[in-house]
């Protein structure tokens, strides 16, 4: 009888909060169409229909009586007795989720809401305009809702930990620091040896002309190939390129298309095509649950960096793939040899765009805006400095600098979205995208052959196998530990890059 009592009270609290999460997936179908179908004149509306939906939402996470519910069912023997089933583990997660959902009022979880659409509508205006100082009223009013969000939630040694938690739970800034300061004290000299090479890869054929109607066929057949399920999904074209779960059988991707610039879109459809390999990875019976969600937003990114780089930026790849894209881009491709184009994809040069930097300086892009969110949450720097200070860290890190505001501090929607403590999460994914890869290969034998005949079956089938069916039964730290018996570090993916760029740029690094 008590079996039969604890499944039924387990399953009613599951019913409960897939409401919730009928209810949130009714939000991000009204966030998608507003990054891509929206006309500018339907933000402030929108702003109040997400605004009233969180409210909404929270207040069904937040229900005492689900409190009361939880702790029933954690303190039962079924849990008790065996700590790591699915009903466990799933409880666990659910009362550290419920337990940091009821320290935010619901006005300052509605506020946050509205202003995220507000300040992606403004973000979209400034950005277009050039117009740093008609957005910072905005920029302002996000960081002092956050500093009240971490301040709401707790910390121990600084806000940033209490934000940082939303997207790589268990991790904290102190430990961001470490793995990020290990990263750049390797990466750093690295860059300089390359900066140094006599090698320079000419890229002028990326820049000839590509038809966006040829680039959009070209986009769909290669988020075919990796594997994207067109029957759950489906892509569009925005400004800033996402991945963006509808339901339990709807993800969706977009891209930006750019007539004289091929890989914009070409690689942005492979890594937000790996996010959506992940979403359609995840238990869909288990949709709105945590053994039905992605662990962290680092795994998350884990996946797209992966399929973006260590395959679709391979040269087993391209010599698979180019030959069909040469067939479509006769005009521009047709003297240009292989080893020309892949050196040309993968050409280490200081950039100020971070979704179109290349795989070696992409982390720089990441620690630049770590220490400026840092420094705005703290309040050690002001927004009116913002700028400036973005300026300044480019010369220093990468020894460029923007020419206006909408290359340099405008260019990224996060702050304007409030997603405050995400930044970091790029950086780690590229880290735990490269200890993965290196585990599937020592797996499964080497990529060469299976990619060049476009068979990619077998790492999708280990990734699933080893990530992304596991939802959040394990936090990231662990699962690293669990996939690749060893703990996160900076060194697979600095083996990666200098085996890579070492043959391209005559530098003496051995082949991964």
């Amino acid at each position: 009888m008590a079996n039969a009592s604890f499944e039924t009270k387990y399953e009613s609290v599951c019913r409960y909060l897939r409401e919730a999460a009928l209810l949130d997936s009714t939000t991000s179908v009204l966030s998608w169409d507003e990054r891509t179908r929206m006309p500018p004149g339907g933000a402030e509306y929108r702003a109040e229909q997400i605004t009233l939906l969180a409210g909404m939402v929270h207040q069904k996470r937040t229900d005492p009586k689900l409190g009361e519910q939880i702790d029933e069912l954690l303190a039962s023997s079924e849990v008790t007795e065996a700590p790591e089933s699915d009903p466990a583990v799933t409880l666990k997660r659910l009362k550290r989720d419920y337990d940091k959902k009821t320290k935010l009022p619901a006005r300052l979880v509605e506020e946050l809401a509205r202003t995220a659409v507000l300040g992606q509508s403004q973000w979209d205006r400034a950005r277009a305009e050039d117009d740093f100082d008609s957005f910072a009223p905005v920029l302002e009013k996000v960081f002092a809702l956050k500093r009240e969000e971490a301040d709401a939630l707790g910390y121990d040694e600084c806000r940033y930990d209490a934000l940082l938690d939303d997207y790589e739970p268990e991790m904290t800034t102190a430990e961001i620091r470490t793995v990020l300061g290990g990263l750049r004290d390797e990466l750093v000299p690295f860059l300089a040896e390359i900066a140094e090479s006599k090698v320079r890869p000419d890229t002028s054929m990326l820049e000839r002309a590509y038809p966006i109607d040829r680039q959009k066929n070209l986009a769909r057949e290669l988020a075919v190939r990796i594997g994207f399920d067109f029957d759950r999904g489906r892509i569009d074209e925005t400004t800033h390129p996402m991945c963006a779960e509808l339901g339990a059988e709807d993800c969706r991707i977009s891209t930006r298309y750019d007539e004289q610039f091929l890989p914009s879109a070409l690689f942005s459809v492979l890594h937000e095509g790996g996010h959506a390999l992940y979403e359609q990875g995840l238990p869909t019976e288990l949709f709105g649950l945590p053994l039905g969600t992605s662990v962290s937003l680092g795994i998350h990114e884990s996946q797209s960096r992966l399929w973006e780089n260590l395959v679709g930026r391979s040269l087993a790849f391209w010599r698979g793939f180019y030959p069909r894209v040469q067939g479509i881009f006769h005009e521009s491709l047709h003297d240009v040899p292989l080893e020309r184009f892949y050196q040309a994809i993968n050409t280490v040069k200081p950039s100020l765009i971070r979704v179109e930097a290349d795989e070696a300086t992409y982390n720089l892009h990441i620690m630049i805006r770590f220490e400026l969110e840092l420094a705005l949450l703290d309040e050690q720097l002001s927004v009116a400095d913002l700028p400036g200070a973005w300026n300044d860290l480019y010369r220093q890190y990468l020894g460029i600098e923007p020419s206006g505001d909408a290359e340099g501090v405008l260019q990224d929607v996060h702050w304007s979205a409030g997603l405050v403590g995400y930044f970091p999460t790029y950086a780690l994914g590229n880290l735990y995208a490269s200890q993965f890869f290196e585990q599937a290969a020592a797996d499964l034998g080497p990529w060469d052959e299976s990619f060049e005949e476009g068979q990619f079956e077998p790492l999708r089938d280990w990734l699933y196998e080893k990530i992304h069916r596991h939802g959040q039964r394990y936090f990231a730290e662990n699962l690293v530990q669990r996939v690749t018996g060893a703990p996160l570090s900076h060194e697979p993916l600095l083996k990666h890059l200098k085996g890579k760029f070492g043959p391209i740029y005559g530098l003496h690094y051995p082949p991964i």
